[in-house]
């Protein structure tokens, strides 16, 4: 019934178990449709404001918050989320984590998990980008559940690292899904929406983050308007076309010469780059790669020899001061590099090229990058 002192909807429904999922919320919102009511159980909300519980922990997942924050009210002045805490990662310094850093600023209440007291007094959980997975008995707790702000097109790049591997491979079409989240696995949940993306030409994994966590906030602001009839008309992930996005690390970042090709390097180093430098070895040294050159400006080498064109063959083109190198389908370059110290592709060349041409004049303008094979590197696996 409606509460005009209070300027609310509510209704009064059982605590009803007896379905998979969350069977109380469909039951509530039955009941609501047949103008029904009865006054013996627990009451859940089938309407704005929300109480809602927010777990998220980086950048991504703070301008989501932000969002929520800023728009605690409905167009038409009533309220869209009346309770509004966070639950993140304990941390000694508040500026390492993006979500908890915001929060506090903006006065809003901070649990650090897995420190959690009951939640039953939130109508619904939202977790964006938080790493852990949560409890059946924590998911049970909220009426609606928990939500899950996804940046992909589930059941595409389920996993940690969606955005990295979007680039990574390709991908033309991004997107984000709004889901309900299942306890102990992760992304496999049931769709409430999800909408496409166009990914920008040579747009970095930074840049493709904040478009699709600017678009996913709207969505979930839509969802929240309407929650009930989003959760009745869920429906489940295709079993085709799954593939999976594990979390990036420094194995990925080794530069196989003989394997990519200049545009897989050219995504690779605008997936990673300003998070891990590409990197590769010299003599067996390691060298970080920075500053790659775009596809279109790289200068035009002819090779004299066969020899050139062997993978990681390098080579100082002064007109340019770039540092180009070989690799499986053409030259990629580079302006500066760091090997014990950050060179520029000129230092690098006076420093390590060229008296290694002049210690070698039977091998001259043979000198190569090796190619290191971790035992770890991205895994390209689809279902």
């Amino acid at each position: 019934m409606w509460n005009a002192r209070a300027g609310r909807a509510w209704t009064w429904t059982w605590a009803w178990a007896a379905a998979p999922g969350f069977p109380r919320v469909r039951w509530a919102v039955k009941r609501l449709l047949s103008a029904s009511s009865s006054v013996d159980g627990l009451r859940i909300r089938v309407a704005p404001p929300w109480r809602i519980l927010f777990f998220g922990t980086d950048a991504f997942a703070q301008r989501t918050l932000q969002k929520l924050h800023g728009c605690r009210s409905l167009d038409d002045g009533k309220l869209l989320i009346e309770q509004l805490e966070v639950v993140t990662l304990p941390t000694t310094k508040s500026d390492k984590l993006p979500v908890r850093k915001y929060a506090k600023l903006n006065q809003i209440s901070i649990h650090n998990w897995p420190c959690l007291t009951e939640c039953n007094q939130f109508d619904v959980g939202i977790v964006v980008s938080f790493g852990a997975l949560l409890s059946d008995a924590l998911i049970q707790q909220f009426p609606y559940g928990i939500l899950n702000l996804h940046p992909s097109l589930l059941p595409r790049w389920r996993g940690p690292a969606p955005i990295f591997h979007t680039l990574i491979h390709g991908d033309r079409m991004a997107g984000v899904t709004i889901m309900q989240i299942r306890p102990k696995r992760f992304d496999v949940g049931p769709i409430l929406m999800q909408q496409e993306c166009p990914v920008p030409p040579r747009c970095t994994s930074g840049e493709l983050g904040v478009i699709l966590a600017e678009k996913g906030a709207e969505m979930l602001l839509s969802v929240l308007k309407s929650l009930p009839e989003h959760i009745e008309n869920k429906w489940e992930q295709s079993k085709d076309g799954i593939t999976f996005a594990p979390k990036i690390t420094v194995a990925d970042s080794w530069v196989n010469w003989e394997e990519q090709t200049v545009e897989e390097l050219d995504r690779l180093n605008r997936a990673i780059g300003s998070r891990v430098l590409l990197r590769t070895l010299w003599m067996g040294k390691t060298v970080k790669l920075m500053d790659l050159v775009d596809v279109e400006e790289i200068p035009d080498f002819q090779a004299d020899t066969q020899e050139q064109l062997i993978p990681g063959t390098a080579h100082f083109h002064k007109e340019s001061n770039i540092l180009l190198i070989r690799c499986k389908n053409g030259w990629t370059g580079f302006k500066r590099v760091v090997l014990k110290k950050l060179l520029s592709a000129a230092d690098f060349y006076n420093g390590y090229l060229h008296p290694y041409y002049q210690r070698s004049p039977a091998h001259q303008n043979v000198a190569r990058f090796q190619t290191c094979t971790p035992k770890t590197r991205i895994n390209k696996m689809s279902k």
